[in-house]
């Protein structure tokens, strides 16, 4: 596994965190990493959110010959038509105005359409969309709806909750910590797209709601976790900035494992002076 060293000259303070066991009962508060107490950058982050966007372009071009297939010369002047090339019937070709005729600037792979950035920049950006995890005005911004025994984020679940595989029981888990309100949320908010996109496969937007974050991809939470509204499920291995920060907006609500916190913190490493 690798890991990346931040090493901050300024002093630090650890976050804590509520605990719930399975029964979505609070059994204590634990101290979290020092990556969710560094400095939250809204700049760095919706660079990286910006860049991954840009990545998922497909580059797009036309054919060189596009209408350029057709060999005509200007009759000049004296014949009461326009100066452009025509064949012998009179017809105009080649020229950008006229019907086959090429595209006057047309799209080229030459145009440089990926925002690239620098990777560390890309870890640095990431590490400082998990301190927004962490923070409640973050979250709050984002129109989750908490309840009012929550005061410290993101949520902590025992290990045994991976081992959830009913959506049932992940729903009474919810219910009991009070965050179920963001799954009806999302649902009752998704809308069909205006525009061509509905046509193309993606008819419906749902907005964002949960973000579990477990050990690894074949726990069975997995299958409870998948057909929820809005709801994102990642590991600390594949954590990327578009999950953690949609559309460059840090703060999202978080449920994360004990096993995925202790994994974090080997990942992204933070040394204090």
């Amino acid at each position: 596994m690798s890991r990346f060293i931040y090493i901050n000259i300024y002093p630090i303070e650890r976050k804590r965190a509520p605990l719930f066991d399975i029964d979505g009962n609070l059994v204590g508060v634990i101290d979290l990493p020092l990556v969710f107490s560094l400095p939250i950058r809204v700049d760095v982050i919706r660079r990286a959110v910006h860049s991954a966007l840009t990545a998922r372009i497909q580059v797009k071009a036309r054919d060189p010959l596009a209408g350029k297939r057709r060999v005509g010369e200007s009759w000049g002047i004296g014949y009461s038509v326009a100066r452009v090339p025509r064949l012998d019937n009179g017809r105009a070709v080649f020229a950008p105005n006229v019907v086959g005729g090429r595209r006057q600037f047309a799209p080229t792979i030459l145009k440089k359409i990926h925002e690239e950035i620098n990777k560390k920049e890309m870890r640095f950006a990431i590490m400082s969309a998990l301190s927004a995890l962490a923070s409640k005005e973050f979250v709050l911004r984002r129109g989750y709806e908490l309840p009012p025994n929550i005061e410290l984020l993101p949520i902590v679940i025992v290990n045994s909750f991976e081992e959830i595989s009913s959506t049932k029981e992940l729903r009474d888990l919810l219910e009991k910590i009070g965050l179920w309100k963001n799954i009806e949320r999302a649902q009752q908010r998704t809308r069909i797209r205006a525009g061509k996109g509905k046509r193309r496969g993606r008819r419906y937007v749902t907005p964002k709601s949960l973000l579990f974050i477990v050990s690894n991809t074949r726990a069975p939470i997995i299958k409870a976790i998948r057909n929820l509204p809005g709801v994102d499920y990642s590991t600390p291995d594949n954590l990327n900035i578009l999950t953690l920060a949609p559309g460059g907006m840090p703060g999202r609500l978080a449920i994360i494992s004990q096993k995925a916190l202790e994994l974090i913190d080997q990942k992204y490493m933070v040394v204090k002076p």
